[in-house]
């Protein structure tokens, strides 16, 4: 780790599910979704990760939170390993770790009313004393996130899909985090409604001093939140880098496909499109070596033999990429 001490970091980290077949249910194999995944959030930074539908970005952030048990590996939470926490400790951590879901109107209770929706982590970790001091909080977080004190008394149904996810945001707020999972927060609203969520996100984790770790597949959208952006390929992390430093200096193959895939303004700007061949292969029997050489344009005979090694290409740029290598070596 560097001197400043992490908020977040993962080390290793593998989540596993089984598959079971036959009347017996016997367990045949299993989906590597998230398979050796390191990297570190520092306090008040925003961590794009990013990838293919798929790829393992949702488990890797509720892998973190607990809401899925990793099969692997360690986290560490301002230092300490929050996978040997027992039921007790885990639940007064969950006061520092909040998500934000991607479906605004999934992640609200339909027979719950605003107050009681932002209201409920509030009463369940004995934050306010009665009803009176609970609707001033709540009253407060939905002027925070743009809402107000008569939205208190509606339900779900009543809101656009923009003002669900300020509510799923005001929720998240409540209990006054170090550290939010933002589970594609956006990807299902309009793009107008996104600029002003992702604006208001902003503002937010200036104001509160907030820790982001940012999923989408949008690399616009990513690129204007983050301070570093992590990409995700079947289960692993393929590079890591500053924001600016992964747009103007992209080291991996991967990487160089979706930032073509960018959609550009200006009709009259002629960009080259690189286009993947085959499908994601399967989480449940991974390519041997560079899990990426089987769709990748510039594989070499190395790539299918041996995993590449994630490793530093200066400045905190890291990749996993055997031609990578091979340039850097060459120079």
């Amino acid at each position: 780790m560097a001197a400043e001490q992490a908020l977040l970091e993962l080390k290793d980290v593998k989540k596993y599910f089984p598959v079971k077949a036959g009347v017996l249910k016997r367990t045949v194999g299993y989906v590597k979704a998230v398979d050796g995944v390191n990297f570190s959030i520092k306090k008040g930074e925003t961590l794009g990760l990013v990838g293919e539908s798929g790829c393992g970005k949702s488990t890797t952030g509720r892998t973190i939170l607990r809401l899925l048990e990793a099969t692997e590996g360690e986290i560490y939470f301002e230092g300490e390993n929050i996978l040997d926490y027992d039921r007790n400790k885990m639940r007064s951590l969950r006061r520092q770790m909040q998500i934000i879901f991607q479906d605004p109107y999934a992640s609200l209770n339909p027979r719950m009313t605003v107050a009681n929706i932002i209201g409920e982590p509030l009463k369940i970790h004995k934050m306010v004393n009665g009803k009176k001091e609970r609707d001033e909080r709540v009253a407060e977080l939905l002027k925070k996130v743009g809402l107000q004190r008569e939205h208190m008394k509606r339900y779900p149904h009543e809101f656009s899909g923009g003002q669900r996810q300020r509510i799923g945001v005001a929720r998240a707020l409540a209990l006054n985090p170090k550290l939010i999972i933002c589970d594609e927060p956006v990807s299902a609203l309009d793009v107008s409604i996104q600029a002003q969520v992702i604006n208001l996100m902003e503002d937010l984790q200036e104001e509160f001093n907030l820790t982001y770790l940012f999923i989408a597949h949008d690399l616009s959208v990513v690129k204007h939140i983050s301070n570093r952006i992590a990409v995700m390929y079947l289960g692993k992390i393929v590079e890591l880098a500053d924001k600016r430093e992964l747009f103007q200096n992209t080291l991996h193959p991967y990487t160089r496909s979706l930032l073509s895939a960018i959609p550009v303004a200006d009709p009259t700007y002629e960009k080259e499109r690189i286009i993947l061949e085959g499908d994601v292969p399967s989480p449940m029997d991974p390519p041997s070596g560079c899990r990426f050489h089987p769709r990748c344009p510039e594989a070499i005979d190395i790539c299918s033999e041996v995993e590449p090694e994630f490793k530093d290409y200066g400045g905190g740029h890291m990749s996993a990429c055997h031609v990578t290598d091979r340039e850097h070596q060459a120079v």
